[in-house]
């Protein structure tokens, strides 16, 4: 190899980098992009189409890939949602029922979103559901658990713990259910590489063999959240 070639691959050392140091994940990679295609020996602007310029790339990537951005659009329904009090409605809510638990709460919406895996509704989970839904209400629950309706008196590193079991839940639900899907675009695209492959399958053949894996992960998920109800009981218990 040419030693100007190692130079190309100063990216890969700034993504290694700007991730190991938790610095934002688009400046890193963008600044990788830049780095990497400077030392290729790319123009950063360019009006010759045979020639396509880095911020050229960029801005084409960008609109080729603009589908990905539209959950943008539900921010400010969500943001005005919450000014005019949905989460504290989502905790009122939860706390009608004297059964639910924090780890009820995520088995839930756990099966929830692999139902919509299932039907290949795409949502995007984490602001349109966990932020302004499902960790209130998980909030609520364990405000039953403490006996108290001041989230103030809940240790803080027990709303930690709750934060994370909603995003677990979001991600095991999301992650396996769109396994499950023979429209979903995971499929299709190990569907594609496969067949590519030479290899002989076919896209409902590889949603039944998902099928046990996202099983496994549901039974697995729940022992894990049902270990969370009794780990925030013996902490309540601790408190009073």
């Amino acid at each position: 190899m040419h030693p100007g070639d190692l130079f190309k691959l100063t990216g890969i050392a700034i993504v290694i980098i700007g991730l190991a140091l938790r610095m934002r994940t688009t400046l890193v990679v963008v600044t990788a992009g830049l780095v990497t295609g400077l030392a290729a020996g790319l123009p950063l602007f360019s009006s010759d189409p045979s020639r396509e310029g880095i911020i050229n790339m960029l801005g084409r990537a960008f609109a080729d890939n603009r589908l990905m951005t539209l959950f943008i659009i539900t921010l400010p329904a969500i943001g005005l949602a919450e000014r005019y009090g949905l989460q504290e409605q989502s905790a009122a809510l939860i706390r009608k029922f004297a059964y639910a638990t924090v780890g009820r709460l995520q088995i839930i919406y756990q099966l929830f979103r692999v139902l919509h895996g299932i039907l290949g509704v795409r949502l995007n989970g984490h602001p349109s559901f966990v932020r302004p839904l499902i960790f209130p209400m998980s909030v609520g629950a364990a405000e039953g658990v403490f006996h108290t309706r001041n989230v103030e008196e809940i240790p803080g590193d027990t709303i930690e713990e709750i934060k994370a079991a909603n995003a677990a839940s979001e991600n095991y639900g999301n992650f396996y259910g769109q396994n499950l899907s023979t429209v979903q675009a995971g499929v299709l695209l190990v569907f594609t590489t496969m067949t590519g492959l030479g290899y002989d399958v076919s896209v409902l053949s590889l949603v039944i063999f998902a099928i046990p894996i996202a099983t496994s992960s549901v039974v697995l998920a729940a022992i894990q959240f049902l270990l969370l109800d009794r780990s925030l009981k013996r902490k309540a218990a601790g408190t009073r």
